[in-house]
């Protein structure tokens, strides 16, 4: 699998409910590797203005060096206990892999994202309540560089972290999930004080993946004649229907001009029987 087919980073605010810029998330898992200076360049030919790194690169990080490709850099998640309980740590993390290249060799870093989806039920609470400590210090290390106005600071969480009831599945109904409630909206709040984005990673195919009476046509944009009406909205397509009810969420709890930046979506190309190339372009050119 390329790089290219990992995701795509699709920044939207909750406002305007479009599409304003692409970019593609950029890890280095992977058994071929390219070149660095050959995948900024592959990004730049695309036409990606945006790249997501899972992690800090001497060599990805210095092959963005005057590409004018804006950036946002993440904190691995097994660093959260740390970065929550010493401020030394985030500030350190920060001077090396974010002032040394913001400041002195000009890499275009808007975000730091402070872990990855680490509310994922999955990791059954290992890392809830390092999150927003973490959140803070890295935030206040970054003030502290002297970066705040042009860098922010934000988590990355999966779609699992809100829901709509199943006696009533539409997204005017959502709310942020019962065991996560209480501290999504601490980070909720604290990002908006610092006009951060909240941003999530929504993936249709789970969907699919996860259920086998889910119907494949509702996973993509267009041909589908299955709807979900909630008052005067048709949602044709479980992504509209999931991102609203994002927003709704964050509407129920007070903030529905948060800036909303979707992370991660995409389809595989391998794995599954609905994961190859057909069905990952169609998903992919009916999102952009």
């Amino acid at each position: 699998m390329s790089f290219l087919s990992v995701g795509i980073v699709v920044f939207m605010t909750m406002v305007v409910s479009k599409c304003l810029s692409v970019g593609v998330n950029w890890g280095t898992m992977a058994s071929h590797q390219l070149a660095a200076e050959s995948v900024v360049k592959m990004i730049k030919e695309k036409g990606f203005d945006k790249v997501k790194l899972f992690e800090a690169d001497d060599k990805i990080l210095s092959a963005l060096i005057g590409s004018d490709i804006e950036v946002m850099l993440a904190i691995p998640n097994y660093m959260l206990q740390q970065m929550s309980t010493d401020p030394g740590v985030a500030a350190a993390w920060i001077d090396a892999n974010v002032s040394t290249y913001a400041y002195t060799r000009g890499v275009k870093i808007r975000y730091v994202a402070v872990g990855n989806e680490p509310f994922l039920q999955t990791y059954n609470g290992t890392y809830l309540h390092y999150t927003l400590p973490a959140l803070r210090n890295v935030q206040e290390a970054i003030n502290h560089a002297g970066l705040g106005p042009e860098v922010k600071a934000t988590v990355p969480l999966n779609a699992d972290i809100y829901y709509s009831p199943d006696s009533n599945p539409v997204p005017s109904a959502s709310d942020f999930r019962p065991q996560v409630r209480d501290l999504a909206i601490q980070i909720v709040q604290y990002l908006y004080s610092n006009d951060a984005p909240f941003v999530v990673n929504i993936y249709p195919f789970l969907s699919l993946y996860e259920n086998d009476y889910f119907p494949l046509e509702y996973a993509f944009f267009n041909g589908s004649n299955i709807y979900i009406k909630d008052g005067d909205h048709l949602y044709t397509n479980v992504f509209d229907a999931n991102f609203d009810t994002l927003a709704w969420s964050l509407k129920k709890v007070g903030f529905p001009d948060m800036k909303i930046i979707v992370g991660e979506v995409g389809w595989p190309t391998d794995g599954d029987r609905y994961a190859n190339i057909e069905n990952a372009k169609r998903f992919n050119q009916g999102l952009i």
